[in-house]
């Protein structure tokens, strides 16, 4: 029976290391990627099948990383509660640095750059989150805040909330976005009626409500877009 090779034991153009050291990150594969991360395997199990292992849970790749909640990860063989901790922080931290590069391309009357800033953000979700992106009168963003988490609707929705945000930040301009655990982005009865309610508020406080968008599975829909707003 052939002995597997530990990573140290592998030629050093074939450890992941080695090869970010002297070519770059970019040149590792995702797997690779996992490994240097996971630094180590455990009971014979190479840190790189380990994290093949990782990718192929659910056919999603890295994606995974966000899909697998922490308990799922720890079904893993050799996968327990640090490494898991630890793969879920990157996980987080990717969404964010994700976000903060796109931040300075976000345009209040670009729906398809808010909804891409926020896309990551929400689309994994699998309840109904509303949130409310606020700018100022230049059209900068400056702040967000979840209003509700659940199924959305005029009945649970403030108004009062969302302009109390408003007003603390000085904003002049806002957008609602929510998101649909469906993957569909179309909007329902209730979400016209929120729109419809929020914009009426809005004309009467002097805060535009500049968009809804509705963000699905890598898809999105605005109010705007559509003529609705």
């Amino acid at each position: 029976m052939t002995k597997r090779k530990t990573v140290k034991e592998l030629p050093k153009t074939e450890r992941p290391y080695e090869k970010c050291y002297g070519k770059g990150a970019e040149y590792l594969s995702d797997a690779e990627l996992l490994a240097v991360i996971l630094r180590t395997g455990t009971n014979g199990i190479r840190s790189i099948e380990l994290a093949q292992e990782i990718l192929d849970r659910q056919e999603n790749g890295l994606l995974n990383l966000y899909d697998l909640s922490k308990e799922e990860l720890m079904n893993i063989p050799g996968i327990g509660k640090v490494k898991a901790v630890q793969l879920k922080c990157i996980a987080e931290l990717s969404k964010r640095m994700s976000r903060l590069s796109l931040q300075e391309k976000v345009i209040l009357n670009d729906a398809k750059t808010v909804a891409e800033y926020y896309m990551e953000q929400m689309r994994h979700e699998t309840k109904e989150i509303l949130m409310v992106s606020l700018f100022t009168n230049k059209g900068r963003l400056i702040a967000e805040e979840v209003v509700s988490v659940g199924t959305i609707n005029s009945s649970i929705v403030s108004p009062r909330e969302i302009f109390y945000t408003a007003i603390i930040h000085n904003a002049a301009y806002l957008i609602l976005l929510h998101n649909h655990p469906s993957g569909d982005p179309s909007p329902s009865a209730n979400d016209h009626m929120v729109t419809e309610h929020v914009l009426e508020c809005g004309q009467y406080m002097n805060i535009q409500l500049a968009d809804h968008i509705i963000i699905g599975d890598n898809s999105y829909y605005s109010f705007r877009e559509n003529g609705l707003i």
